[in-house]
Parts: structure tokens; C-alpha cells; sequence
């Protein structure tokens, strides 16, 4: 099967940098797109960035100026940086990847998610 391990959660100060990592692992025969979801408390889940296995990259537009994201193909793992965070930026982060896999069963896999808090 595949696997999405997420890395780099924690609790900052407003203004303050992450750096969110996930390796995508197992029976996989390429990664297509790659992107971060984000789901705070009471909303819904919604897009974060994302980014093709040719380096195409889309950014929701309240992070477009702050965060970035980028990946490692030779290491199937997607990155975001995020800088100037603030306190709404507070959610659990989920990482998304289209997986061809070894075993018929492509599509879209997640990750278990890491918790960012943004507070002082």
C-alpha cells in the first residue's frame, strides 16, 4: 500500500516560520500532484498549496505571500514553508498526493495530519 507521513507541526509565535515535510512511501510507481490541505476547528477542510510532479505550483490566496511550497521527486516527499504566520493559520495541516501504485489501486492518499499552532 502507500503511506503519507507528515512531519514539522508545532506551536509558533505570530510571525514566526514552519516547515511542514511529507514522504510518500510504499508499492508507488510515480507521484503526480502533491499539495497541502489545511482544516481548523469548526471549518471546513480547504486547499493550501499544491504542486505538480513537473514544479507547477498553486497557492490559496490568503497564503500567497507567505508560504511555499516545493518538493523532492527522487524522494516523493512535498514541502511547505511557511513564514509570517498568524494565529488563523492555526489547523491541522493534511498532506494529499495522487499515488500510482504497484497494485492497481491509484488515486488520492492522505496523510494523518500535524497540528500547527499559531499563538503567543
Amino acid at each position: 500500500q502507500v503511506q503519507l507521513v507528515e512531519s514539522g507541526g508545532g506551536l509558533v509565535q505570530p510571525g514566526g516560520s514552519l516547515r511542514l515535510s511529507c514522504a510518500a512511501s510504499g508499492r508507488i510507481v510515480s507521484v503526480n500532484s502533491m499539495g497541502w490541505y489545511r482544516q481548523a476547528p469548526g471549518k471546513e477542510r480547504e486547499l493550501v498549496a499544491s504542486i505538480t510532479s513537473g514544479g507547477s505550483t498553486n497557492l490559496g490566496d490568503s497564503v500567497k505571500d507567505r508560504f511555499r511550497i516545493s518538493r523532492d521527486n527522487s524522494k516523493n516527499t512535498v514541502y511547505l514553508q511557511m513564514n509570517r504566520l498568524e494565529p488563523v493559520d492555526t489547523a491541522v495541516y493534511y498532506c494529499n498526493a495522487y499515488v500510482i501504485n504497484k497494485d492497481s489501486a491509484s488515486g488520492y492518499y492522505w496523510g494523518q495530519g500535524t497540528r500547527v499552532t499559531v499563538s503567543s
